[in-house]
């Protein structure tokens, strides 16, 4: 019975965990998403060796208001701006040519990185129903901060 209780209790708490978590999905699929529902999309990109945006996920993509607020009202993407993804954009692929897997820290910028016009990290990119950048938001804000510039 104790076994029981005890895997119960587990099973609710991973529940409650994944419940509390952003659904992070990649761009290529929020633009496929948006032309079966129309929403707008919440792209954080980000570089692996960016302490803000390390912050950013830590903090406030973890916040219980921020997660709840970002997947109700977004698609939210999680984008590598170094990394070597390839990705359709408004009829266009882009990609990271220059892109070295066997660098560790800063990596060559991905050509939508450049299309976007990312001005430093993190950059935080909402999308429009219709797929165009609607706004930007750079750098690190706690959840306070990011739920009143989403708002």
């Amino acid at each position: 019975m104790k076994k029981l209780f005890l895997f119960l209790t587990i099973a609710l708490l991973s529940i409650s965990a994944q419940a509390q978590e952003i659904k992070w999905m990649t761009l290529n699929q929020a633009l496929t998403a948006q032309k079966k529902k129309a929403k707008p999309i919440f792209m954080d990109a980000y570089t692996e060796w960016c302490g803000p945006c390390k912050m950013l996920d830590k903090n406030t993509f973890s916040d219980p208001k921020v997660v709840e607020h970002i997947n109700k009202n977004y698609y939210a993407v999680k984008f590598n701006a170094e990394g070597n993804e390839s990705i359709t954009y408004k009829g266009k692929t882009f990609t990271n040519p220059e892109y070295d897997e066997s660098r560790k820290g800063r990596n060559a910028t991905h050509d939508l990185t450049m299309f976007l016009k990312v001005q430093g990290y993190p950059s935080m990119i909402i999308f429009n129903e219709k797929g165009d950048v609607s706004n930007v938001i750079v750098g690190y804000h706690t959840a306070d901060e990011l739920l009143q510039k989403l708002k």
